[in-house]
């Protein structure tokens, strides 16, 4: 790769200062001072001199927020000050019992609690933003680490798909610590989750149940690529460790932190004493559904650093600080009917039809029940009085039930062992609380199994979008993926919005996708828990779809990255009748299924791991395929047992992480020459 012209050097460099400004205008204090369509400009500009010169690319550049191949596991993170939680108090007597507390640690009055003009402790109160909690680590400004908080002590590192929130700076503004350690909230804003939640059910995909678990969910992707989809923001509220800077109290150093570019919990206040602090809490419960973010309380905590210190810690939460929570929002109601619903996967959910009642200023008239182990628990049955419970505008739910007199005279619920849609049997997994229709062509799960089998990675039929998809089956003219291969021109120009050149277009790209490769065709067949990586495992191991279609389930579970879980699922899909008639019908109709070869012998790389970092000629999944095709096993992180790191322009916290530990690094070039070797 040739070196960069110092001018074009300097226009990358003066590209991020500027992207990373009007970042910081945009998502964090919410100013912009240019349009989107500028941004843009910018950012395609940087996006093509990197291309052209990957020696420029910098780990703050951002054109990195999304880069990392999907990890296939969390390394641990030991954090270096515990994460601890917060004691919660549930109204104002427990609050002045906590308040008498620190007074009485502090030393203050003997502990008695004092009022105006008497002793008072300074506080600073904040909205109690219900999210993930998480640590962004900065070493000398750079983003390091993103962690979350596991148990307190160790986290999981999820720092790739931190780098996917646009509001987390990846580089810090200003003058800036060595070391400082940022601890705050990761959480979805309510707008973008309910539009979020209408999109999934508009395109038939199971709506999340809240911010919160949709947020936790986001963050625990394997791949960064998924969580970067999502509109995910973050507040800080909080530190551990910093080196440099001396502070006196915590509401200097979150006005620090936002100075540095992050942005922090609002509308906070400090408060003269418990009484503001009540008087803040009153404010602000009124106000619970007005926020942008899910607000379940105010957290209260002593602002002087120093009392903070002298107050301590106890073994999982804090004596300075503490979570005063909100009422929840509850209502008794009428549950008159138990509904199934049937998902796109096939899963069945009790819903809860219920006369309506107003929770919170919304009208409810459903809740989920969630599956049969919950029904049991709760031990509602129809006709029950029960207390539904809501946050924000996330989906109702059933918490408990209202015990009368009929309650034991009332029939108990029990999931039905047919799909109320297509009659199949349902089958509940050992270990799994969730009950599934194992019907193939059943209407309620059919467009989201077309889809998936159309979709890029899959069988990549160009045309075939969602709204295709929905009037084909709405028709009757696909009822499994099989008569995808049966359907006609003539057929195709007649739906709506479809012309005779589109038609035949969909028709050729139909038929071009009979020759995908064995393992596409294995992950387009939608096995559960059978993943793209793990459908190559499938085909690389067994050569041909009869091989695994005839697998025993103990000869699958011994296969590498296969194991009992993945092994059971694949057994049970293949022992199915209409599985092995559809897998005839495509054969029939065409689809290829081709062999997919592998050398007698051992492989030349067979129990060998690489790790890829860095930007490479060629694409990352590219890569990915010629170690698995060499019998290797492509990592997505570096642990004492990686054999290669495969450093490409730009390498980072992976290639330190291989020197750290010992592992051997290579270049491409070096990587290419043993593929060769290999191959000879």
């Amino acid at each position: 790769m040739p070196d960069a012209p110092k001018k074009i050097a300097d226009e990358a460099r003066a590209l991020r200062k500027e992207l990373l400004r009007h970042s910081y205008l945009y998502y964090v204090i919410d100013s912009p001072e240019i349009p989107d369509a500028e941004y843009d400009r910018m950012m395609r500009r940087l996006e093509e001199i990197e291309g052209q010169y990957p020696g420029l690319i910098t780990p703050d550049s951002p054109t990195q927020r999304v880069g990392a191949a999907p990890a296939e596991e969390f390394e641990a993170v030991p954090h270096r000050m515990p994460m601890l939680s917060l004691n919660n108090a549930m109204n104002e007597a427990e609050m002045r019992e906590w308040n008498r507390q620190v007074l009485s640690g502090l030393g203050i009055d003997g502990g008695k609690e004092a009022a105006p003009p008497g002793p008072q402790v300074e506080f600073v109160a904040e909205p109690k933003l219900d999210g993930l909690a998480i640590e962004l680590v900065y070493e000398d400004g750079l983003l390091a680490t993103g962690a979350t908080r596991g148990d307190g002590f160790t986290g999981e590192d999820v720092t790739q798909n931190i780098k996917t929130i646009r509001c987390i700076p990846l580089k810090l503004m200003g003058d800036h610590p060595r070391l400082l350690e940022v601890r705050g909230e990761v959480y979805f804003p309510l707008e973008d989750f309910n539009e979020m939640n209408r999109k999934r059910k508009a395109e038939n995909k199971e709506p999340f149940a809240n911010p919160r678990n949709a947020a936790a969910g986001s963050l625990r992707q394997l791949d960064p690529k998924v969580t970067t989809e999502r509109p995910l923001q973050f507040l800080a509220h909080g530190f551990g460790t910093i080196e440099g800077g001396a502070f006196q109290k915590y509401s200097e150093v979150l006005k620090y932190i936002n100075q540095l570019g992050l942005p922090t919990i609002t509308p906070e206040r400090i408060c003269d004493g418990l009484d503001e602090v009540i008087a803040y809490y009153e404010e602000l419960l009124p106000k619970r559904d007005d926020m942008s973010f899910e607000m379940d309380g105010v957290v209260v905590k002593v602002n002087d650093l120093s009392r903070q210190e002298a107050l301590g810690a106890r073994s999982r939460s804090p004596r300075f600080a503490i979570a005063w929570k909100f009422p929840p929002r509850q209502e008794q109601t009428l549950l008159k009917k138990i509904v199934v619903q049937v998902g796109r996967t096939g899963a069945l959910t009790p819903v809860a039809h219920l006369r309506k009642v107003n929770i919170g200023g919304v009208t409810v008239e459903r809740a989920t029940l969630h599956n049969q182990d919950e029904i049991d628990r709760l031990d509602v049955r129809e006709g029950d009085t029960v207390i539904v419970q809501r946050a924000g505008d996330v989906i109702p739910e059933v918490v408990q039930i209202v015990p009368d007199a009929g309650h034991g005279e009332r029939s108990k619920f029990a999931l039905p062992d047919r799909c109320p849609v297509c009659g199949s049997p349902v089958a509940r997994p050992e270990g799994e609380v969730v009950a599934r229709c194992t019907g193939i062509a059943c209407p309620a799960q059919l467009e989201g199994w077309i889809k998936h089998f159309t979709s890029r990675t899959a069988m990549d039929i160009e045309g075939v979008g969602d709204k295709l998809v929905k009037q084909l089956v709405d028709r009757g003219l696909v009822k499994d993926p099989a008569d995808l291969y049966r359907l006609t021109q003539d057929q195709l120009a007649a739906l709506e919005r479809m012309a005779e050149k589109s038609a035949g277009n969909i028709i050729a790209a139909i038929d071009e996708s009979k020759k995908r490769p064995l393992e596409r065709i294995v992950f387009a067949l939608g096995i559960r828990q059978v993943g793209e990586h793990v459908a190559q495992v499938l085909a690389s191991h067994f050569g041909s779809i009869d091989a695994i279609m005839d697998a025993a389930e103990d000869d699958l579970a011994q296969v590498h990255e296969i194991g009992p879980v993945i092994a059971k699922s694949v057994r049970e899909y293949f022992s199915r009748d209409d599985i092995r008639k559809l897998i005839v019908g495509l054969r029939e109709l065409g689809v290829e299924f081709p062999r997919c070869e592998a050398p007698g012998g051992p492989l030349p790389f067979d129990g060998q791991t690489f790790v890829f970092t860095g930007t490479l000629s060629i694409p990352r999944n590219e890569a990915e395929r010629i170690v698995t095709g060499l019998g290797g096993r492509a990592g997505g992180s570096v642990s004492a047992k990686t054999d290669y790191v495969v450093a490409g322009a730009g390498a980072g916290s992976k290639l330190d992480k291989a020197r750290s530990l010992g592992v051997k690094v290579i270049d491409e070039e070096a990587f290419r020459k043993m593929v060769d070797d290999a191959r000879i």
